[in-house]
Protein backbone atom coordinates (compact mmCIF):
# COMPACT_ATOMS: atom_id res chain seq x y z
CA UNK A 1 0.00 0.00 0.00
CA UNK A 2 1.57 3.44 -0.82
CA UNK A 3 2.08 5.80 1.62
CA UNK A 4 0.22 9.08 1.91
CA UNK A 5 2.70 12.27 0.49
CA UNK A 6 1.61 14.00 3.91
CA UNK A 7 2.21 11.19 6.25
CA UNK A 8 5.16 10.57 3.93
CA UNK A 9 6.49 14.56 4.97
CA UNK A 10 5.49 14.33 8.74
CA UNK A 11 8.13 11.40 8.67
CA UNK A 12 11.24 13.13 7.28
CA UNK A 13 10.02 16.44 9.60
CA UNK A 14 10.51 14.29 12.57
CA UNK A 15 13.62 12.44 11.29
CA UNK A 16 15.32 16.13 10.76
CA UNK A 17 14.04 17.40 13.89
CA UNK A 18 15.67 14.46 15.30
CA UNK A 19 18.65 15.27 13.49
CA UNK A 20 18.99 18.77 14.66
CA UNK A 21 18.05 18.13 18.38
CA UNK A 22 21.37 17.37 19.55
CA UNK A 23 23.11 20.29 17.83
CA UNK A 24 20.02 22.75 19.46
CA UNK A 25 20.93 21.38 22.67
CA UNK A 26 24.75 21.82 21.77
CA UNK A 27 23.92 25.78 21.14
CA UNK A 28 21.87 26.25 24.30
CA UNK A 29 23.02 28.43 27.35
CA UNK A 30 24.44 25.16 28.58
CA UNK A 31 27.14 24.95 25.89
CA UNK A 32 27.72 28.76 25.58
CA UNK A 33 30.13 30.57 24.17
CA UNK A 34 30.65 28.43 20.87
CA UNK A 35 31.83 31.68 19.35
CA UNK A 36 33.76 34.74 19.85
CA UNK A 37 31.99 37.39 22.34
CA UNK A 38 32.03 41.11 21.65
CA UNK A 39 31.50 43.80 24.42
CA UNK A 40 30.64 47.22 22.50
CA UNK A 41 32.44 50.58 23.83
CA UNK A 42 30.43 53.54 24.42
CA UNK A 43 33.40 55.73 24.37
CA UNK A 44 36.38 56.13 22.51
CA UNK A 45 39.78 54.09 22.34
CA UNK A 46 41.89 55.95 25.64
CA UNK A 47 38.88 56.98 28.00
CA UNK A 48 38.16 55.11 31.35
CA UNK A 49 36.04 52.16 30.25
CA UNK A 50 38.23 51.39 27.35
CA UNK A 51 41.13 51.26 29.70
CA UNK A 52 39.22 49.19 32.14
CA UNK A 53 37.79 47.35 29.06
CA UNK A 54 41.64 46.19 28.15
CA UNK A 55 42.34 45.17 31.04
CA UNK A 56 39.56 42.81 31.74
CA UNK A 57 39.35 41.70 27.59
CA UNK A 58 42.27 38.46 27.35
CA UNK A 59 41.56 37.27 31.28
CA UNK A 60 37.97 37.17 30.11
CA UNK A 61 38.11 35.56 27.08
CA UNK A 62 40.80 32.98 28.93
CA UNK A 63 37.67 32.07 31.34
CA UNK A 64 34.89 32.28 28.69
CA UNK A 65 37.06 30.16 26.27
CA UNK A 66 36.48 32.72 23.32
CA UNK A 67 38.00 35.53 22.05
CA UNK A 68 36.70 38.59 23.14
CA UNK A 69 36.10 41.46 20.83
CA UNK A 70 36.52 45.25 21.53
CA UNK A 71 34.13 47.15 19.36
CA UNK A 72 33.60 51.17 19.30
CA UNK A 73 30.19 52.40 18.85
CA UNK A 74 30.77 55.99 19.53
CA UNK A 75 29.06 59.28 20.06
CA UNK A 76 25.81 60.97 21.95
CA UNK A 77 27.24 60.13 24.95
CA UNK A 78 27.19 56.47 24.99
CA UNK A 79 23.95 55.89 23.09
CA UNK A 80 25.03 54.93 20.07
CA UNK A 81 26.50 51.89 21.36
CA UNK A 82 23.29 51.23 23.27
CA UNK A 83 21.13 51.84 20.57
CA UNK A 84 23.52 49.29 18.71
CA UNK A 85 23.22 46.62 21.39
CA UNK A 86 19.22 46.98 21.90
CA UNK A 87 18.69 45.78 18.29
CA UNK A 88 21.48 42.85 18.53
CA UNK A 89 19.96 39.50 19.17
CA UNK A 90 19.98 38.22 22.80
CA UNK A 91 22.22 35.29 22.57
CA UNK A 92 24.85 36.59 24.77
CA UNK A 93 27.41 37.21 21.93
CA UNK A 94 26.96 41.32 21.92
CA UNK A 95 27.11 42.91 24.84
CA UNK A 96 27.75 46.74 26.02
CA UNK A 97 30.05 48.25 28.46
CA UNK A 98 27.49 51.00 29.89
CA UNK A 99 28.07 52.97 33.11
CA UNK A 100 25.79 55.31 35.22
CA UNK A 101 25.25 57.90 33.18
CA UNK A 102 24.38 55.81 29.84
CA UNK A 103 22.30 53.58 31.82
CA UNK A 104 20.84 56.60 34.52
CA UNK A 105 21.54 60.29 33.65
CA UNK A 106 21.16 59.92 29.62
CA UNK A 107 17.29 58.79 30.71
CA UNK A 108 16.75 61.96 31.89
CA UNK A 109 18.86 64.23 29.65
CA UNK A 110 17.53 62.66 26.09
CA UNK A 111 13.99 62.51 25.70
CA UNK A 112 13.27 61.06 22.57
CA UNK A 113 15.76 58.54 22.77
CA UNK A 114 15.17 55.19 20.31
CA UNK A 115 15.32 52.33 23.48
CA UNK A 116 14.60 52.32 27.23
CA UNK A 117 17.70 52.07 29.41
CA UNK A 118 15.89 49.55 31.86
CA UNK A 119 13.34 48.07 29.88
CA UNK A 120 15.76 47.28 26.58
CA UNK A 121 18.88 45.93 28.72
CA UNK A 122 19.17 43.04 30.85
CA UNK A 123 21.99 44.35 33.85
CA UNK A 124 24.65 41.50 33.69
CA UNK A 125 27.36 42.38 36.04
CA UNK A 126 29.19 45.54 37.38
CA UNK A 127 32.80 46.06 37.21
CA UNK A 128 34.15 48.73 38.92
CA UNK A 129 32.76 52.07 40.92
CA UNK A 130 35.01 55.19 39.82
CA UNK A 131 35.75 57.72 41.22
CA UNK A 132 36.29 61.14 39.77
CA UNK A 133 38.13 63.92 41.06
CA UNK A 134 38.15 67.56 40.44
CA UNK A 135 41.21 68.27 38.85
CA UNK A 136 42.46 71.90 37.99
CA UNK A 137 45.03 73.66 35.23
CA UNK A 138 47.32 75.38 38.36
CA UNK A 139 48.64 77.78 35.42
CA UNK A 140 45.08 78.55 35.12
CA UNK A 141 43.54 78.45 38.89
CA UNK A 142 46.03 79.43 41.39
CA UNK A 143 44.26 77.44 44.29
CA UNK A 144 45.30 74.34 46.05
CA UNK A 145 42.54 73.28 48.02
CA UNK A 146 38.67 72.84 47.64
CA UNK A 147 37.25 75.53 49.50
CA UNK A 148 40.00 77.97 47.72
CA UNK A 149 38.41 77.00 44.33
CA UNK A 150 34.67 77.41 45.28
CA UNK A 151 35.55 81.16 46.49
CA UNK A 152 37.32 81.97 43.81
CA UNK A 153 34.54 80.54 41.05
CA UNK A 154 32.04 82.39 43.38
CA UNK A 155 33.80 85.69 43.04
CA UNK A 156 34.06 85.84 39.03
CA UNK A 157 30.59 83.85 38.40
CA UNK A 158 30.75 82.95 34.38
CA UNK A 159 34.77 83.28 34.11
CA UNK A 160 35.72 80.01 34.62
CA UNK A 161 35.37 76.85 31.96
CA UNK A 162 35.05 73.13 33.28
CA UNK A 163 35.40 70.76 30.23
CA UNK A 164 33.53 67.14 30.27
CA UNK A 165 33.93 63.87 27.93
CA UNK A 166 30.62 65.22 26.31
CA UNK A 167 27.29 66.40 26.82
CA UNK A 168 25.35 63.81 29.48
CA UNK A 169 28.53 61.82 30.40
CA UNK A 170 29.31 61.32 33.78
CA UNK A 171 32.42 63.73 34.06
CA UNK A 172 29.72 66.09 32.54
CA UNK A 173 26.96 65.14 35.81
CA UNK A 174 29.37 65.22 38.39
CA UNK A 175 30.37 68.76 38.14
CA UNK A 176 26.35 69.75 37.55
CA UNK A 177 25.54 67.61 40.33
CA UNK A 178 28.41 69.84 42.30
CA UNK A 179 27.38 73.54 40.62
CA UNK A 180 23.66 72.53 41.33
CA UNK A 181 24.92 71.96 45.16
CA UNK A 182 26.94 75.17 45.71
CA UNK A 183 25.45 77.33 43.54
CA UNK A 184 28.46 78.04 40.96
CA UNK A 185 27.96 80.12 37.80
CA UNK A 186 30.54 78.03 35.28
CA UNK A 187 30.75 77.31 31.97
CA UNK A 188 30.69 74.01 30.19
CA UNK A 189 32.84 73.17 27.45
CA UNK A 190 31.89 69.40 26.43
CA UNK A 191 34.92 67.03 24.27
CA UNK A 192 34.17 64.07 22.23
CA UNK A 193 35.80 62.18 24.54
CA UNK A 194 38.56 61.48 28.00
CA UNK A 195 41.56 62.07 25.82
CA UNK A 196 40.66 65.08 24.60
CA UNK A 197 38.94 66.75 27.68
CA UNK A 198 41.87 66.34 29.40
CA UNK A 199 44.09 67.91 26.87
CA UNK A 200 41.29 71.00 26.79
CA UNK A 201 42.26 70.78 30.42
CA UNK A 202 46.70 70.91 29.93
CA UNK A 203 46.09 73.54 26.80
CA UNK A 204 44.34 76.25 29.44
CA UNK A 205 41.29 75.73 27.35
CA UNK A 206 39.36 74.60 30.64
CA UNK A 207 40.62 75.49 34.11
CA UNK A 208 39.75 71.90 35.10
CA UNK A 209 37.02 68.69 34.77
CA UNK A 210 35.92 66.36 37.18
CA UNK A 211 37.55 62.90 35.32
CA UNK A 212 38.27 59.75 36.90
CA UNK A 213 40.94 58.67 38.83
CA UNK A 214 42.43 56.30 36.03
CA UNK A 215 42.46 59.05 33.44
CA UNK A 216 44.27 61.51 35.35
CA UNK A 217 47.19 59.88 37.58
CA UNK A 218 49.80 60.33 34.70
CA UNK A 219 49.42 64.24 34.56
CA UNK A 220 48.99 63.93 37.99
CA UNK A 221 52.38 62.38 39.02
CA UNK A 222 53.49 64.55 35.89
CA UNK A 223 52.93 67.29 37.99
CA UNK A 224 51.06 68.65 35.38
CA UNK A 225 47.65 69.41 37.03
CA UNK A 226 46.42 70.01 40.70
CA UNK A 227 43.88 67.07 42.51
CA UNK A 228 41.25 68.90 44.94
CA UNK A 229 39.00 66.84 45.90
CA UNK A 230 37.35 63.03 44.82
CA UNK A 231 34.13 62.59 44.79
CA UNK A 232 33.12 59.80 46.43
CA UNK A 233 32.33 59.76 50.31
CA UNK A 234 35.81 58.32 50.97
CA UNK A 235 38.89 58.78 50.22
CA UNK A 236 40.38 57.04 47.20
CA UNK A 237 43.42 54.47 48.19
CA UNK A 238 45.95 55.21 45.06
CA UNK A 239 45.43 59.09 45.81
CA UNK A 240 45.07 58.44 49.77
CA UNK A 241 46.62 62.08 50.23
CA UNK A 242 43.69 63.69 48.67
CA UNK A 243 40.55 65.09 50.65
CA UNK A 244 37.30 64.18 49.68
CA UNK A 245 35.01 67.16 48.25
CA UNK A 246 33.03 66.51 51.65
CA UNK A 247 35.79 66.94 53.59
CA UNK A 248 35.55 70.19 53.10
CA UNK A 249 33.35 71.80 55.53
CA UNK A 250 31.35 73.89 52.82
CA UNK A 251 27.35 73.60 53.31
CA UNK A 252 26.40 71.25 50.69
CA UNK A 253 29.04 68.79 50.40
CA UNK A 254 28.02 66.89 53.31
CA UNK A 255 27.86 63.65 52.15
CA UNK A 256 28.46 64.79 48.62
CA UNK A 257 29.31 61.24 46.85
CA UNK A 258 29.33 61.52 42.22
CA UNK A 259 30.69 58.17 41.54
CA UNK A 260 29.90 56.28 38.60
CA UNK A 261 30.29 52.49 37.99
CA UNK A 262 30.84 50.89 35.09
CA UNK A 263 29.06 47.48 34.14
CA UNK A 264 28.14 45.40 31.40
CA UNK A 265 24.97 44.62 29.94
CA UNK A 266 23.02 42.34 27.34
CA UNK A 267 19.75 42.81 24.89
CA UNK A 268 16.78 41.97 26.98
CA UNK A 269 15.37 38.61 26.23
CA UNK A 270 18.77 37.21 27.16
CA UNK A 271 18.54 33.34 28.31
CA UNK A 272 18.92 34.03 31.88
CA UNK A 273 21.78 30.98 32.23
CA UNK A 274 23.54 32.96 29.72
CA UNK A 275 23.52 35.98 31.76
CA UNK A 276 24.56 34.14 34.94
CA UNK A 277 27.49 32.52 32.66
CA UNK A 278 28.63 35.83 32.43
CA UNK A 279 28.31 37.02 35.44
CA UNK A 280 30.16 34.36 37.01
CA UNK A 281 32.99 34.45 34.35
CA UNK A 282 33.37 38.78 35.55
CA UNK A 283 33.28 37.68 38.91
CA UNK A 284 36.37 35.48 38.32
CA UNK A 285 38.52 37.95 36.44
CA UNK A 286 37.47 40.24 39.08
CA UNK A 287 38.54 38.20 41.74
CA UNK A 288 42.46 37.33 39.88
CA UNK A 289 45.22 39.08 42.26
CA UNK A 290 46.99 40.51 38.99
CA UNK A 291 43.40 41.88 37.62
CA UNK A 292 42.58 43.68 40.83
CA UNK A 293 46.13 45.17 41.40
CA UNK A 294 45.98 46.84 37.96
CA UNK A 295 42.22 47.81 38.16
CA UNK A 296 42.64 49.13 42.46
CA UNK A 297 46.27 50.82 41.87
CA UNK A 298 44.64 53.08 39.37
CA UNK A 299 41.74 54.51 41.70
CA UNK A 300 38.82 52.22 40.98
CA UNK A 301 36.81 50.08 43.75
CA UNK A 302 35.86 46.22 42.67
CA UNK A 303 32.04 45.72 42.89
CA UNK A 304 30.53 42.27 42.64
CA UNK A 305 26.70 41.99 42.81
CA UNK A 306 23.91 39.05 40.79
CA UNK A 307 22.56 40.27 37.86
CA UNK A 308 19.43 40.47 40.28
CA UNK A 309 21.16 42.99 42.53
CA UNK A 310 22.26 45.10 39.87
CA UNK A 311 19.21 45.56 37.97
CA UNK A 312 18.20 47.32 41.61
CA UNK A 313 21.34 49.50 41.46
CA UNK A 314 20.70 50.19 38.07
CA UNK A 315 17.24 50.91 38.74
CA UNK A 316 18.23 53.16 41.78
CA UNK A 317 20.55 55.34 39.81
CA UNK A 318 18.36 56.18 36.90
CA UNK A 319 16.12 58.13 39.65
CA UNK A 320 18.97 59.86 41.35
CA UNK A 321 20.21 61.33 38.41
CA UNK A 322 16.49 62.30 37.13
CA UNK A 323 16.38 64.73 40.67
CA UNK A 324 20.33 65.80 39.92
CA UNK A 325 19.33 66.34 36.20
CA UNK A 326 15.91 68.20 37.33
CA UNK A 327 17.81 69.86 39.79
CA UNK A 328 20.28 71.35 37.56
CA UNK A 329 17.91 72.07 34.95
CA UNK A 330 19.99 70.36 32.01
CA UNK A 331 17.92 68.94 28.69
CA UNK A 332 19.98 67.23 26.03
CA UNK A 333 17.25 67.20 22.32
Amino acid sequence: MTTPSFLRRAFVAALAALALAPLAQAQGPAAWPQQPVTIVMTFPPGSGVDVVGRILQDPLGKVLGQPVIIDYKVGAAGNVALEYVSRARPDGYTLVFGTAATHGSNAALYKKLPFDVEADFVPVTPILDVSNVLTINPDVMNVKTFKEFVDLVRANPGKYNYASTGNGTGTHMAFAELNSKLGLDMVHVPYKGGPEAMQGVLKGEACCIMNQVQTVLGQYKAGKVRLLGVTTAKRVAAIQEVPTIGESGIPGTQGFDSSTWFALFAPKNTDPAIVAKINAAVRQVLQDPEVRVKLESAGNTIRLETPEQFRQTVHANRLKWAEVVKAAKIHID
